[in-house]
């Protein structure tokens, strides 16, 4: 049997290692990023990786890790991953895009209630000895209007919980997404804005979401609303959000990512906005709940598992997706990635063939410029075959799965 070698990072919940050491895998676990040079120094010598949002997986790194065999983003983003490069170079890219929707959900729902009854600030002053007892400025949330910008498994989840606090429900995405119970879609984010008591954000990072929030959208939003981002630190103007609470258009923001964040708990976060009233700042804790990291732990962790011992790709965010069976271990599983061109399976079976191996059975499915080719052999040839395909022109990765 194979025995793996997985490399975590960031701190990764136990519940990933004990599944991969269940496996049968060798684990190292650190609680820190590593930096570019680091990764090149020493990503190659393991099959796995596992990250969070610190680790930056850049093009050129992916090019050096010809030893690695797949990636598992511990967070529901993957954009500090090259994803094209990492298909490229046959590397799948799985992720967990729903096992922190609850934990962001209900952050949100108590940045409301503490924006709207300024509770961070009034905290601040008891613990100063100062008794500011009025009902002055503290509102229910209770019939206000939450707009959500972004309507996906986030937004819907949040949309729900909202909507039993007794808020109305709007939101806008660019793709149509039916609504979740009473919440109405909006025809643009002008008319979001413009109508919503709160705003809160759950957008991806993308060049169209990049500061999608600035002077000009601010100034859209309600006197005395409430603006909440979680979702990616880019899509707000910081200095203009900064201008907008100092002239009291905006009531109070919560800001949970940030354009710059720390790279880890020693370091010193600064922001221009320390320091103005009803502004709540967390680090980047949307997803940052012992329940949501024990369930990507164990989501991500056995998709990765999943490829390495049965080749299955389902869940991929980059690569063709194969939900495959458990194999006869009598058998040879053979993998291969390959470039998507015309005739390259015709090759394959012609290097199988020659050989005389006999095939149980075959799966292939393409993405773009990659196809993914997995084919159960029974033979005593699996070296030689797998030299011959690892020689051919298209092939970017192959192996025998034992």
């Amino acid at each position: 049997m194979i025995k793996h070698k997985v490399l975590l990072l960031e701190g990764i919940h136990n519940q990933a290692v004990d599944n991969f050491k269940q496996a049968g895998c060798d684990v190292d676990r650190e609680l820190t990023a590593f930096s570019s040079l680091e990764l090149i120094e020493k990503l190659d010598t393991y099959d796995l990786v596992g990250i969070r949002s610190k680790t930056q997986l850049t093009s050129d790194i992916l090019q050096q890790c010809k030893n690695l065999k797949a990636i598992g983003c511990f967070c529901i983003g993957t954009n500090q991953v090259n994803l094209k490069s990492a298909q490229l170079s046959g590397l799948p890219v799985f992720n967990a895009p729903y096992s922190n929707t609850r934990s962001v959900a209900e952050l949100v729902i108590s940045l409301m209630v503490a924006l709207s009854r300024q509770i961070c600030d009034r905290s601040q002053r008891a613990h100063q000895g100062v008794w500011d007892k009025s009902a002055k400025g503290a509102n229910e949330v209770r019939g206000k209007t939450l707009g959500i910008i972004g309507y996906g498994h986030i937004g819907a989840q949040l949309s729900i919980l909202a909507e039993a606090l007794g808020l109305k429900v709007q939101y806008f995405d660019v793709i149509k997404k039916l609504p979740m119970g009473n919440a109405v879609s909006k025809d643009s984010l002008k008319n979001l804005l413009s109508t919503s008591d709160f705003v809160s954000l759950h957008v991806p990072e993308t060049e169209q979401t990049k500061n999608m929030i600035n002077k000009e959208e601010l100034a859209q939003m309600k006197s005395g609303s409430y603006l909440i981002n979680a979702s990616r630190g880019s899509v707000v103007d910081i200095p203009a959000l900064v201008a907008s609470l100092k002239s009291k258009h905006i009531a109070g923001a919560a800001i949970d990512v940030y354009p710059k964040e720390p790279k880890n708990n020693q370091e010193t976060f600064e922001s221009e906005l320390q320091g103005i009233d009803n502004v709540i700042l967390t680090p980047h804790i949307g997803g940052s709940t012992e329940e949501a990291q024990l369930n990507i732990g164990i989501e991500v962790s056995t998709s990765l598992i999943d490829y390495v011992m049965k080749g299955q790709t389902w869940g991929a965010v980059n690569f063709p997706q194969i939900d495959l069976p458990q194999y006869d271990k009598s058998l040879y599983r053979l993998i291969n990635i390959h470039k998507n061109e015309p005739g390259v399976l015709g090759e394959i079976n012609g290097i199988v063939s020659k050989y005389g191996a006999n095939i149980h059975r075959q799966y292939l499915s393409t993405h773009e410029d990659i196809g993914y080719m997995i084919m159960d052999l029974d033979t005593k040839e699996s070296d030689s075959i797998l030299t011959d395909i690892r020689a051919m022109t298209q092939s970017i990765r192959s192996r025998f799965l034992h």
